[in-house]
């Protein structure tokens, strides 16, 4: 049964009356360790931690991007027309929230997905209104095709969609855990940072969220925990309060 009442979480020392949740995923996270395409695998155990989420009374929505599938901006780069490769990159986030949407819904999740590009077939149109209403029932929304328009990620949806439906924070799932000075998949003596502020990130030029993004949190004081999502459990145990991850406020 789900609670009505208000979850208190605490995040990295800061107490947050946290209820609704944005849920930044990127496409590349949805192919585990192929190449391209989408993992099985992944989706059954992103399904499995989002239940727990959901179970625990949370009302959870998703921005899920599309690098797995299609990348406008590397498409852009070797000529293509930047709009026309961003329309593709927004169609390749749709594929990828169906095949999330069938993951959550084996796991015994209501779900619905929202598309910013009309595809009435397979996909709402986004209604924050409508969205909003989900969440209240227990549903986990999903959210395609970006904004709708070309020139913004995936990573600015997220924060704009957040900001839309009244989310008390962003929760940015990464490959590591947290922030650090530099790659420390690459470098060893790269230092974790556990809080930054919104300047930080954009003075040292931080890859945390594009710069659009992070602005727009930064405006609105919406926290943005950036955290491993390879480690199982780590979303439930961010959201009660555990030392996990990289919090931006």
């Amino acid at each position: 049964m789900r609670r009505n009442a208000q979850v208190k979480g605490v995040i990295l020392g800061r107490i947050l009356d946290v209820k609704r949740v944005l849920l930044k995923l990127s496409g590349e996270a949805l192919m585990g360790t192929r190449g391209y395409g989408i993992d099985p695998a992944v989706i059954d155990s992103l399904a499995a931690q989002i239940k727990v989420v959901v179970d625990d009374g949370y009302e959870l929505a998703i921005v899920v991007g599309g690098g797995n599938i299609f990348r406008g901006v590397a498409a852009s780069a070797n000529g293509m027309d930047r709009a026309a490769a961003d329309y593709m990159g927004m169609l390749a986030t749709v594929m990828n929230a169906i095949a999330l949407q069938d993951g959550l819904e084996r796991h015994g999740m209501a779900t619905r997905v929202q598309s910013a590009i009309t595809i009435q077939e397979v996909a709402e149109p986004y209604i924050k209104r409508r969205a909003a209403r989900h969440m209240e029932k227990g549903r986990v929304v999903i959210f395609a095709a970006g904004t709708g328009n070309p020139y913004f990620t995936t990573d600015t949806t997220a924060a704009l969609r957040a900001l839309e439906i009244g989310a008390d924070c962003v929760m940015k799932a990464t490959r590591v855990d947290g922030v650090y000075d530099k790659d420390p998949l690459k470098h060893d003596d790269a230092r974790k940072y556990d809080e930054l502020s919104y300047i930080d990130v954009l003075n040292r030029g931080l890859k945390v969220m594009d710069s659009t993004a992070i602005s727009l949190c930064m405006d609105n004081s919406l926290p943005i925990l950036v955290f491993n999502m390879e480690v199982e459990g780590n979303i439930s145990r961010a959201l009660a309060g555990e030392d996990v991850g990289t919090i931006v406020k």
